[in-house]
């Protein structure tokens, strides 16, 4: 009898852990943290006053500047009408609920699973942990928009595209580089789709003008495009970004050269997107590797990619650890390699100073460049 008990009790056990794990976590350390959602929530004050949202004084602090369009910050006004703390623990239990469906969606939505799901979440947890962590210390939007686009990817594999499009075209109010799931869209399931997310995106980009005017709110978005452009290539190297901006401004200084490169780079990875799309007839099912490539190079095409917006890595490393040992030996020693320095800090093997010297000679964005690498290996083979 006691045995049926416990059974009955088991699925009960990791949900309280996490709850746990959670309230501690809120309580002794990221309660009194959660720069960027204070960020946020200055914003709406902001948006609903018609003042300013990107002041010139953000530009000497990239990391912290709002940096969102001006449709986010009209979302966000809804917390100003809450307490301090309210607030705070109702976006911090949002963001474990994402983080929970992020990993689940991950392994439940890759088509023809090798590894048991629990041994993919397990894996992802342990690779990524850090850049979770991070994000929910800061009190980023990064696992919203994370579940954002996977319930995008979730209405293609039910023949939803329109739903895709406008869970992609929000997506691109908590990151405009989600963009780049549009085209890919576009050329997979037609134009009907696209036209739908070019509609949600322009009543996204008109709604501030409720507040601002439209002469206003075109001020804002040009203030929007000059921050995200030119305020942050200044202050990147050395900072925790793992943009290929700052890969190329630490290997050969800032300046025209890092430039040309990291736009080269971003292009040959477009390209190789290109590439994985037009093999797509190869698999059964292709919209998950390729899925998973585009948000991962999201913070690598990304000026402003700091290193816990790896996060949408999440399918990327899902899939590889799957398919690895498919994989012939040079890739999965290489796979293997960029997954376990990914995830060295899990267990503090790796002092601040440690990985302060990886993010400065980009080792981190090396690793995400190879698992995307392998992402196209994956579908150059028919593996997924």
């Amino acid at each position: 009898m006691q045995g049926d008990r416990f059974a009955a009790l088991r699925p009960l056990l990791l949900p309280v852990l996490l709850i746990v794990v959670a309230l501690a976590a809120f309580n002794l350390r990221i309660g009194n943290a959660m720069v960027d959602f204070e960020g946020y929530r200055a914003a709406g004050r902001h948006a609903i006053a018609a003042e300013p949202l990107y002041r010139a004084s953000q530009a000497t602090d990239p990391q912290s500047a709002f940096d969102k369009l001006p449709g986010f910050a009209m979302a966000m006004a809804a917390t100003t009408l809450f307490s301090d703390d309210t607030t705070r623990v109702a976006w911090y239990a949002l963001s474990w609920a994402c983080l929970v469906l992020l990993l689940r969606w991950s392994v439940v939505t890759l088509p023809e699973r090798r590894w048991s799901e629990r041994s993919l979440v397990i894996v992802a947890v342990v690779v990524l942990a850090k850049f979770y962590a991070r994000e929910l210390t800061l009190g980023q939007s990064d696992l919203l928009l994370a579940v954002v686009l996977m319930a995008g990817l979730g209405a293609l594999q039910l023949e939803a595209p329109r739903v895709a499009a406008s869970s992609f075209a929000a997506g691109v109010f908590l990151n405009p580089f989600a963009i780049v799931l549009l085209p890919w869209l576009v050329a997979s399931y037609g134009f009907a789709p696209g036209l739908m997310a070019c509609a949600i995106l322009g009543a996204g980009l008109l709604l501030p003008a409720v507040f601002y005017g439209w002469t206003g709110n075109l001020e804002q978005l040009s203030d929007w495009w000059h921050l995200v452009t030119d305020a942050a290539a200044p202050h990147l190297p050395g900072a925790s970004n793992v943009s290929l901006t700052t890969m190329w401004a630490t290997w050969v200084g800032p300046g025209t050269i890092a430039v040309v490169l990291s736009g080269v780079s971003a292009i040959l990875l477009l390209a190789v997107a290109a590439t994985m799309w037009r093999q797509r007839k190869r698999v059964l099912e292709p919209d998950y590797t390729e899925f998973a490539f585009l948000i991962l190079i999201i913070p690598l095409i990304s000026p402003r990619g700091w290193d816990y917006l790896l996060l949408l890595g999440t399918p990327a490393v899902v899939c590889v650890v799957d398919r690895w040992r498919e994989l012939r030996t040079p890739w999965r020693f290489a796979s293997g390699t960029a997954l376990a320095v990914m995830g060295f800090s899990l267990f503090d093997l790796l002092s601040h100073a440690a990985y302060g010297g990886l993010m400065s000679w980009s080792v981190v964005s090396l690793c995400a460049l190879v698992v995307a690498a392998t992402l196209a290996q994956l579908r150059l083979r028919a593996l997924a």
